[in-house]
């Protein structure tokens, strides 16, 4: 559901927009052209944090989908897949299931199950069990999908580094790291020989990488790796990318576990900035530096500091509902 890394949201929501409504102008409301209109336009209203306006344009796409598709349809099954994404970032996380679970039944019904779209649907699912802890579930839909990626791709394909950062990912909740980086680290070497040891994706690799050694207190093994995230995500992204703010917030994290204050506040004030000039000052992005900068003001004794950051968080949660 997410766009391309590097896109203008603000330019591209407009422009969905103005699609969404030349639709509606030239078809009349039930049409399939304004559903799709509606989905692109949701789109572009979650990458921005704009979860209340992505869901009623996509609950309106899936009843013009449910009426006049009938119940196994494709169409469908992508609304019921973005919708229940909203719903995650909502934190509506049964909701979501419901959703998921529908969009896979469909998906392996009309196309088999060992599809990619199955894949896709399968790591949709198994994300939400592992914010759910429901592990052994998340892993058991990881362990699928990624045979059905190498079975389609090959060994050393994107889509199968994909499936082993989300499977390293449910093995490092459970403390299982060493399982974790082995998963990690092919996932790296598959994106680096295949994408190039710039791309984006393997900034991506680094900072999950990086995020596996601070869990364990490992300072020395993440710095390398979240620096070179940092300096790829600036190359190719540029200074203010959602992604620079990313990087920017783990090596805080780092300066933060080291006790290096000064240095990890810094770094929370150019994630939060970063966040802000992108996605405005109510977005999810903003509330997790928020209150990652607020933590630190708590570790220095600073409360007078923290306080008004841990509500301002708050209220961007509670908007989000």
């Amino acid at each position: 559901m997410k766009p391309d890394k590097g896109e203008d949201h603000a330019r591209f929501i407009v422009a969905a927009r103005s699609a969404l409504r030349a639709a509606e102008e030239a078809f009349g409301p039930d049409h399939p052209k304004v559903a799709t209109g509606q989905n692109n336009l949701a789109v572009r209203c979650y990458a921005e944090g704009k979860y209340a306006e992505a869901e009623t344009l996509l609950q309106e796409a899936l009843r013009f989908w449910e009426r006049t598709h009938g119940a196994h349809d494709l169409d469908l099954a992508a609304c019921l897949n973005n919708l229940a994404e909203v719903r995650h970032a909502q934190g509506h996380l049964r909701v979501a299931a419901a959703l998921l679970e529908r969009a896979l039944a469909i998906c392996e019904k009309a196309l088999g199950p060992a599809h990619p779209d199955v894949a896709t649907s399968l790591h949709n699912l198994a994300s939400l069990y592992s914010d759910q802890a429901r592990y052994m579930r998340a892993e058991q839909l990881l362990q699928r999908a990624l045979e059905i990626s190498e079975k389609i791709s090959g060994p050393n394909h994107p889509d199968v580094a994909t499936c082993l950062n989300n499977l390293a990912e449910v093995y490092r909740a459970q403390g299982q790291h060493e399982t974790a980086a082995a998963l990690l680290a092919r996932a790296l070497a598959i994106d680096e020989q295949i994408l190039g040891p710039d791309h984006p994706d393997v900034a991506t690799n680094l900072n999950n990488l990086a995020l596996l050694h601070l869990a364990q207190r490992q300072y020395a093994e993440a710095e390398p790796l979240l620096q070179r995230a940092l300096a790829i995500s600036k190359k190719t992204l540029g200074p203010n990318h959602p992604d620079m703010a990313t990087s920017l917030h783990n090596l805080a994290a780092l300066y933060r576990g080291q006790e290096q204050y000064a240095q990890a506040e810094r770094l929370y004030k150019r994630a939060l900035k970063i966040n802000e000039n992108n996605f405005g000052p109510n977005h999810p992005a903003v509330a997790i530096s928020l209150k990652s900068l607020a933590a630190l003001y708590r570790d220095t004794h600073q409360p007078s500091q923290a306080k008004p950051l841990e509500k301002r968080a708050s209220r961007i949660w509670a908007m989000r509902r």
